[in-house]
């Protein structure tokens, strides 16, 4: 692994195929057990210029790769998971034994670290991959490698092997010819075993190097270093070093870190980084700045940090509160906190100085050449936290702040968030007792939302049960969910959860404390820049500044850009204390606000997706999101998809109907397009309940479609007839012509799930007339691809690649992808029907990048079920029930169930013709069991048929001879020629298996 990427089983490699594959593994091990998205294998392969069968081709590596290896390669949402023994994989082997040494005494951890560095073999990925996979993936991986290496040689000095580190790290430094530390060790090591000369040239060819190359100078560390051989012999093994701190210092080692929780819990990804930024300090001072809002633990982390890393910080952990956040006092101020820090190590009160300056010099003079863990807690500013930087090469300053300390270059900062539900669970295992959680671990949940996974307020809640032992969970939960007494309950004696978010607030000027009242209202849980402009009544200009600002203090998250959410409990705060500064009309006329840019911009988003059947309500916000085409609409309602929910309940609630059910008709495309069908329906259940209110007659029909489109995408093919039938009737009545033809399209659709072909014709011929009519070519485009499917569905594969062509040449627009997706898809089917499989794998990988790139999940399901039908004709079997498979997982991952019944049909089909006819039967069961609980007669028919023709004792003759009479009927109630092929399966069953 570390080196060219090799596979071996039983003491022998195993082929793993050319460069890009080998690359694909590569990228799978280095992520073992996650997810690596198909966009990241694009980028490691062909960086920024990736061919336009890019994704064919990583899925076709992926194909050979499950062949090599199989049963350990998952296909997720969004790309792939490899799932093998980490200690098969020679990184992650290395990383553990690396992992082990930190903790380890010095003889130990150098056997560790020997142990660790076999498993490199030579250069990562060499001979595969781009220019990004070498500085996002490879580079990394080296720095692990030389902090390895350089952590070893410390060891190895610490016990005296001097000769073996020179051996070692002779050839090294000609690898990596700038590397100071590198050189620092080797230098050390051949000083300390009596070659003085050797070591001075070392350093001598490293200056002039630096000096020609560069133009620079060594650093000061080795610069000491040089002068401490020329002056002195070398040191004796294990004595103290003569050039740290300041002379004639008596340096005091001391431990003032607080108290650690025996009950910490969480945390240890944090834990992991911080560890991971000591351990690539050894050749520098490390900052690194622990910010989150108030009640976070940042103070816990850092302490429980301090106490693990000890060993690595043998002259001390110093630990001082700069009071940045404390009601009674003012925060420490950097000359204070100086005096107080070299008082602590020793140096006399009258030898420091008066200056902000002078303290600030003495104390890095003091700190050279030490190894110090240094934690500033509650720091407020840069200025306050500067001053006091250490600046000797393996010292750490760990700072802990609600602010963002701009001016920090250099450091590292580790935003610390919420617990998850996991941890959150786990803290109130340790402080009461497991049983006392498993007793009651939906109550134990229900408290773990309220509280919003905010650790303090979970340890509040855990220090009032501890000392409650009758209270139980449920009775917490109870309390806990009277808002107006919550912030009483989230309290104790000296921990205050409101006290700690007021805090923050009270250091907000005039407007930051408006804007985060008016954030407090947003509708839903996120808000993006123009609807914080919207509903802050701002430009956008201002609103990002403002925006900005309550991020830097943590009173507002910033999940991804330009987009804010305010944790639960910050947000209930911030409502409760709205409420009682603000006028209900500010109030109201804010949300309202904030509810027609939702309206605005989800009207328009929407026609950038397709056709609609209703004219746009005039909407006119004060800020209007622009959206440039599909992908930027798309990605709004990606965005937006629960907050528009929560529109359409704000204006029912307000008793605004006609607003509801045109929000609940402009998102329903995005829901149905992404299988969000729980959306889907409650967003329409709503809409249809005030339109039922009101007597809203067209709302009530158009929410009815909307409704039907969902029970059909879920597989419940009679109750979405029964809903478009009543809308039809209901548009008809008020003469709304633009309504009817958008029903009859849907009924279309349903009318082929169930079989209904000549229906489904009929009803899509009419909405062509209509659109031919009206001259709008988008909606002729999808109609002849809804015909295409239904003369495909007949068997007619001429007259379907016909229909589908005439979609293609209609849908010639920018904005018409969704009907080229979806007629290339019936192209591939249609041309595998016909035996043309190269161009059926041509049309269909067409049809697959597409749908991938505008994100039409229901279209994927198919496309790949329609490839398992062209690989079944190829002989190809593994690939096509692969496909199969993949369709399945996708439906079931997006809730669109719609063709789980014709996919296990397919599946069953091609396990038939491979000769598994067990696989097959069990498959096609399973589809006839659900086709006859949704009416889905075509298919019933035809799993009837296919598990019907099953060679006996697979399936008994009696059995066989019922499903093939089932067939036959429907077939023929169908009017489909399929009725005589049940009649000749039932003059000739199959033989059955010798």
């Amino acid at each position: 692994m570390l080196g060219p990427i090799t596979v071996w089983s039983d003491g022998r490699p195993v082929p793993v195929g050319g460069p890009r594959q080998c690359c694909v593994l590569g990228a799978l091990l280095v992520h073992l057990g996650r997810e690596v998205t198909i966009d990241q294998l694009i980028g490691y392969l062909w960086n920024d210029d990736p061919p336009r069968t890019a994704r064919s081709v990583i899925q076709v590596q992926i194909s050979h790769l499950r062949r090599t290896l199989p049963g350990t390669i998952a296909t997720t949402s969004g790309g792939y998971v490899l799932d093998v023994d980490p200690e098969s994989v020679d990184l992650h082997r290395f990383r553990k034994l690396r992992d082990r040494a930190a903790a380890a005494d010095p003889k130990a951890a150098g056997e560790l670290l020997e142990r660790a560095l076999e498993c490199w073999r030579g250069v990562p990925f060499s001979g595969v991959g781009s220019e990004y996979l070498d500085y996002s993936v490879v580079a990394p991986l080296k720095e692990e490698y030389w902090s390895s290496v350089i952590a070893w040689a410390t060891c190895g000095l610490e016990l005296g092997k001097y000769s073996d580190v020179v051996s070692r790290l002779t050839p090294m430094v000609s690898e990596e010819l700038f590397r100071e530390r590198l050189h620092h060790l080797l230098i050390t090591a051949l000083w300390r075993d009596n070659e003085r000369a050797r070591a001075l040239s070392v350093y001598e060819e490293l200056r002039t190097r630096l000096a020609e190359e560069l133009g620079v100078d060594p650093g000061p560390e080795l610069v000491a270093l040089h002068t401490r051989i020329l002056q002195e012999d070398p040191p004796e093994e294990g004595a103290e070093d003569p050039s740290a701190g300041e002379p004639g210092t008596h340096f005091v080692v001391r431990n003032d870190l607080p108290r650690d929780l025996p009950d910490f819990t969480g945390r240890q990804e944090s834990l992991r980084r911080l560890d991971e930024a000591a351990r690539a300090g050894e050749d520098r001072a490390q900052v690194c700045v622990i910010t989150g809002s108030g009640g976070e633990g940042k103070t816990t982390t850092a302490v429980r940090f301090g106490y693990e890393a000890a060993k690595r910080y043998p002259d001390g952990q110093l630990f001082i509160d700069l009071y940045g956040y404390t009601t009674d006092r003012e925060p420490l101020d950097a000359a204070s906190a100086l005096g107080a820090l070299l008082r602590a190590v020793g140096a006399e009160p009258e030898a420091v100085p008066e200056s902000l300056d002078e303290r600030s010099a003495l104390w890095r003079a003091t700190l050279m050449g030490r190894r110090v863990l240094l934690v500033l807690d509650n720091a407020s500013s840069y200025a306050q936290v500067s001053p006091l930087l250490s600046s000797s090469p393996g010292s750490m300053t760990l700072i802990t702040t609600r602010n963002e300390l701009s001016g920090l270059s250099g450091a590292r900062f580790l935003s610390l968030g919420v617990f998850d539900e996991r941890s959150s669970l786990e803290l109130f295992g340790r402080v009461l007792g497991d049983e006392r959680v498993r007793s009651e671990p939906e109550q134990a949940r229900e408290i773990v939302r309220i509280c919003g996974g905010l650790p303090l307020a979970l340890r509040v809640v855990a220090g009032r049960m501890l000392s409650r032992p009758k209270w139980s969970f449920a009775h917490v939960a109870r309390r806990l969910g009277e808002q107006n007494r919550r912030f009483r309950e989230l309290q104790v004696e000296g921990q205050s959860v409101e006290s700690a978010i007021d805090l923050s607030f009270q250091s907000l000027n005039r407007d930051q404390s408006r804007a985060f009242l008016l954030l407090g209202l947003m509708i839903g849980n996120t808000i993006d820049l123009g609807g914080a402009a919207a509903l802050l009544d701002m430009t956008v200009e201002d609103a990002d500044d403002i925006l900005q600002e309550l991020v830097g203090v943590c009173l507002l998250e910033e999940p991804q850009g330009d987009v804010y959410r305010l944790h639960d409990l910050i947000g209930a705060f911030s409502r409760d204390r709205a409420a009682a500064v603000l006028a209900a009309e500010e109030i109201d006329a804010a949300r309202l606000c904030l509810a027609e840019q939702y309206m605005a911009t989800a009207q328009h988003a929407a026609d950038l997706l397709g056709p609609r059947g209703h004219e746009d309500v005039d909407v006119r916000p004060g800020y209007r999101t622009e959206l440039a085409g599909r992908e930027d609409a798309e990605n709004w309602f990606s965005l937006h998809q629960e907050n528009l929910a929560e529109t359409i309940e704000y204006f029912a609630s307000h008793d605004n109907g006609e607003y509801a059910w045109r929000m609940a008709d402009a998102v329903w495309r995005f829901y149905a397009l992404h299988g969000q069908m729980g959306l889907l329906i409650s967003s329409h259940q709503r809409a249809l309940q005030i339109s039922d209110k009101q007597g809203n007659r067209r709302g009530r029909a158009v929410t009815l479609i909307g409704l039907g489109i969902a029970h059909c995408l879920s597989g419940r093919f009679e109750e979405s007839l029964d809903l478009l039938l009543e809308a039809r009737d209901l548009l008809a009545s008020i003469g709304d012509s633009r309504g009817l033809v958008r029903v009859l399209a849907n009924l279309g659709m349903v009318y082929e799930r169930v079989g209904r072909l000549a229906d489904a014709a009929d009803a899509i011929q009419d909405v062509l007339d209509y659109a031919a009519q009206l001259g709008d070519v988008r909606l002729e485009a999808l109609q002849w691809g809804g015909l295409a499917v239904v003369k495909q569905a007949l068997g007619e594969h001429t007259e379907a690649l016909y229909c589908a062509g005439q979609a293609m040449a209609k849908a010639t627009g920018g904005d018409q992808d969704e009907a080229r997706a979806q007629a290339k898809r019936v192209m591939g089917e249609a041309r595998a029907g016909l035996g043309e499989l190269d161009l059926a794998f041509q049309d269909l990988n067409e049809a697959l990048e597409l749908s991938l790139r505008l994100r039409l999940v229901g279209n994927q399901v198919y496309v790949h079920n329609t490839l398992g039908i062209a690989y079944r004709a190829a002989r190809c079997w593994e690939e096509a029930v692969g496909s199969h498979t993949e369709a399945l997982a996708l439906a079931e991952r997006s809730g669109q169930h719609s063709g789980d019944a014709e996919i296990r049909t397919d599946l069953g089909i091609t396990y038939a013709a491979a000769g598994r006819y067990e696989e097959a039967a069990t498959e096609l069961e399973k589809a006839h069991a659900i086709a006859t609980e949704r009416s889905e007669r075509y298919t019933v028919a035809r799993a009837a048929l296919a598990l019907g023709r099953l060679p006996a004792p697979t399936v008994t003759a009696d059995r066989a001879r019922e499903l093939l009479k089932e067939a036959e009927e429907v077939f023929a109630e169908l009017g489909l020629p399929e009725a005589e092929q049940a009649r000749k399966a039932l003059e000739d069953p199959p033989a059955p298996l010798c």
